[in-house]
């Protein structure tokens, strides 16, 4: 059991399957107090019926006040899981600006409005926890998928600023980047998915036990996937090798679609 997270009141958003679901399930099991958020009321309850937790629906913008008082008054844990992901075709922009604002608003926006919302009683405590799941994406990109690989770059930024901002004053911070996870968003990737992510794709609860690792050695970044370090190593060393292995997969793409 993880001391630090035993008999904490934990909101996960995006909890209704996938990832979200399986950090519900690790929290309650570690002897958390659990909401579950997830836009899907049906989903949402079931998960929370599952683990004992509470089902409180609806957009991940908005959910602290609600989730904070269905824990009591107080939220020790926060996870900002919730994501959207939209393919956008092997040559260029094809998503439109509705998909691109809502990518925006979910995968980053979301997270802002939720720390704008947690930080006063945190820092008045001295003490909370944000956990953001980014995706490798956002330490990477993936191809494909501007709109996600952009967002979820955002993501990043904002978590590794929450960090390095506030640690000082009882804020901890995580940052999930995994590559393919089995989950509904992994099959709605279509072919890149299937090319770059389905061959080392993890399990969610694989997910989730990185992440309490990472609790355990109190890390921002938590990789599920160790080689994403030497990616991203590999990438901030040398750009243009990357980004010429990168257009390699691209074509790889091109040429099976």
């Amino acid at each position: 059991m993880v001391e630090a997270v035993q008999g904490a009141g934990v909101v996960v958003t995006g909890a209704g399957g996938g990832i979200g679901a399986a950090l519900a399930r690790r929290f309650a099991a570690e002897g958390a107090r659990v909401v579950v958020n997830d836009l899907d009321g049906d989903r949402a309850k079931a998960v929370a019926d599952e683990i004992g937790g509470i089902a409180v629906p609806g957009d991940a913008s908005s959910v602290v006040g609600d989730a904070r008082d269905a824990l009591g008054g107080v939220v020790d844990v926060y996870c900002a899981n919730a994501g959207v992901a939209f393919e956008d075709g092997a040559h260029g922009l094809s998503a439109d600006e509705k998909s691109w604002a809502t990518a925006w608003d979910v995968n980053v926006m979301a997270h802002v409005r939720a720390a704008e919302a947690l930080l006063p009683g945190w820092l008045e405590r001295g003490a909370g926890r944000f956990v953001s799941t980014v995706s490798a994406a956002g330490l990477l990109t993936m191809i494909g998928a501007p709109s996600y690989s952009v967002t979820k770059h955002g993501a990043y930024a904002f978590a590794e600023w929450l960090s390095l901002t506030y640690r000082h004053r009882g804020i901890k911070v995580h940052a999930i980047c995994p590559q393919g996870v089995r989950t509904d968003m992994l099959a709605a990737t279509g072919s890149a998915g299937n090319l770059v992510l389905q061959p080392t794709a993890i399990e969610p609860a694989d997910v989730a036990d990185a992440l309490f690792k990472g609790i355990e050695e109190d890390r921002f970044l938590i990789l599920p996937h160790p080689e994403v370090a030497g990616y991203y190593r590999a990438r901030a060393t040398s750009p243009d090798q990357w980004l010429t292995n990168m257009n390699h997969i691209q074509q790889k793409w091109e040429e099976v679609r």
